[in-house]
């Protein structure tokens, strides 16, 4: 870059949403320039070694994949793959005294009727988790193509989704309601709502409907609600989508933070701090992959919205070997292959989230885990292959990052050891005991707040959505696109999108359209 030089089109942010649009863009012959403030691009579907002299390239922050289309993939000629989970949960209980578990065998049907019998005594909680997930399958199946097209109307969204039952259970009314209703066991219950409290800070039922719109985007996914495992980590995505920007024409830039935004809505000017010192480029266009509230800033406006809040704990460990269960009749290597529940029956989770709201930390802290390298065993040396060597994911719920303002460090370090403690209750020995050493001889394992992710990635308030997540469908306040702002040039291709959050690339897939379609 040279002073003033022009662009059509300046990306701001180097996350993977950024690198969607940038691929695309470029593909279309226009010159693009990515502005990234960190060493490297991603934001927060990356994979790194986090532990000193250990072989294991972990998913730092984001891990799973569902909402990114296969259309995306295509077009851009991605070389990125995923793996199926065949094992969809497993939530270890105890019953009369005895501790058991429910396992959802995705590809078992038998099996996982068996799991519900023998939890629930009947049939009655696996036949009402059919229909309901049979509804949730076809409603993904009519959504999820409707992403990366122009937003459609509520009514025109409803009338594609063609179900008043799905539409109200999902759109009208608190989820709680339909969960309740649905189901008896205090159990299942619990392990239907988490997904709607991914990173979302909200009771079964808020009047806001903040965890329908998060339950919808946990289960379109795909057009089926699967959560997969990228192979490589996610950083073999992250690489992907920059080679594919760079042999298309576009210019990556890393460590120039963007610092101001100028533009009449024709042309826009946009300045930057890099290790030479600052600079200004100009462009037609300018792409934001960053939360609303650090546009705002940006452009000196003050914010529309609150500045947001991240509810969540992200914990990487590596361990030597996968634990022992306490449910003798659950091979481990089941249990931890698909998503892991702790804590999360429907009332512990109301619990958890009464407690936090009234300022503390939760007694009993919700969290979920999964085992990545059971799925894909490539982000680890072969040592620790043959040594059986697997990583673990955790992610906890229910922790505003208001809690953490106090001192953060404490606070964090107190709510690990009390999520540890939930873990080690289902478990035959304690997490502790499992866990590698680094080259140094520390304990293979990190956690980071909604305070840490502010930190590290520029996320306000460590909302991982960068704002709360919207229902799919135009409002009075949306584009065409969902992506446009107050500013006819500047265009938001992140999270905070609407049809934002989670590993898509639909966002950027979206802001490029909106552009070419000028």
């Amino acid at each position: 870059m040279t002073a003033m030089d022009a662009y059509d089109a300046v990306i701001v942010g180097g996350g993977h949403n950024s690198l969607v649009a940038a691929a695309y863009l470029a593909r279309a012959g226009r010159s693009v320039l990515v502005l990234e403030r960190l060493g490297r691009t991603g934001g927060a579907a990356v994979s790194t070694r986090p532990f000193a002299g250990v072989d294991a390239r972990l998913s730092r922050y984001s891990y799973l994949v569902s909402l990114l289309p296969q259309k995306i993939v295509q077009d851009l000629g991605l070389r990125f793959a995923v793996r199926k989970r065949t094992v969809s949960s497993y939530t270890p209980t105890v019953r009369g005294g005895r501790a058991t578990g429910l396992l959802v065998d995705s590809g078992n049907t038998a099996r996982t009727r068996e799991a519900f019998a023998r939890l629930t005594g009947s049939d009655r909680e696996f036949d009402a988790w059919q229909r309901f997930y049979g509804m949730t399958h076809r409603l993904a199946e009519r959504v999820f193509p409707s992403l990366t097209e122009p937003l459609p109307t509520r009514a025109a969204l409803r009338e594609r989704i063609a179900d008043d039952g799905a539409w109200q259970a999902l759109f009208e009314q608190p989820l709680g309601i339909a969960v309740e209703e649905t189901f008896e066991d205090d159990l299942v219950r619990g392990v239907v709502l988490t997904d709607a409290l991914i990173g979302t800070f909200a009771g079964a039922r808020d009047e806001t409907l903040a965890q329908n719109r998060c339950f919808l985007y946990h289960v379109i996914g795909g057009g089926t609600g699967d959560w997969d495992v990228p192979v490589g980590g996610m950083g073999a995505l992250t690489d992907a989508l920059a080679d594919a920007a760079r042999t298309a024409g576009a210019e990556i830039v890393t460590g120039h933070e963007a610092t101001g935004i100028v533009t009449d809505g024709v042309r826009a000017e946009v300045t930057y701090r890099g290790p030479d010192g600052d600079g200004t480029v100009a462009a037609r266009h300018v792409l934001v992959g960053a939360a609303p509230h650090t546009l705002a800033g940006l452009l000196g406006e003050e914010p529309s919205e609150p500045k947001p809040s991240g509810a969540q704990l992200k914990v990487n460990m590596l361990l030597r070997r996968l634990p022992r269960l306490r449910d003798r009749d659950t091979d481990p290597r089941a249990a931890f292959f698909g998503t892991f529940h702790i804590a999360e029956g429907y009332e512990q989770l109301a619990t958890a989230y009464e407690q936090a709201a009234a300022g503390a930390l939760p007694s009993a802290p919700p969290s979920e885990i999964y085992c990545h390298s059971l799925t894909d065993p490539t982000i680890l040396g072969p040592e620790l292959v043959e040594q059986g060597y697997h990583t673990l994911t955790l992610f906890g719920l229910h922790t505003p990052a208001e809690l953490f303002q106090r001192d953060n460090d404490a606070v964090r370090d107190d709510l690990l050891k009390s999520t540890l403690a939930q873990l080690d209750a289902v478990l035959d020995e304690p997490i502790a005991d499992c866990l590698a050493t680094d080259a140094e001889g520390r304990p293979c394992i990190e956690a980071k707040s909604p305070l840490d992710l502010e930190r590290e990635l520029g996320l306000p308030g460590g909302n991982i959505f960068h704002r709360e997540l919207a229902f799919p469908y135009a409002t009075e306040a949306t584009g065409r696109w969902g992506v446009e702002t107050a500013h006819p040039n500047v265009l938001l291709c992140g999270a905070g999108a609407v049809r934002g959050g989670g590993v898509s690339g639909i966002p950027g897939h979206n802001a490029a359209m909106a552009v070419l379609g000028e």
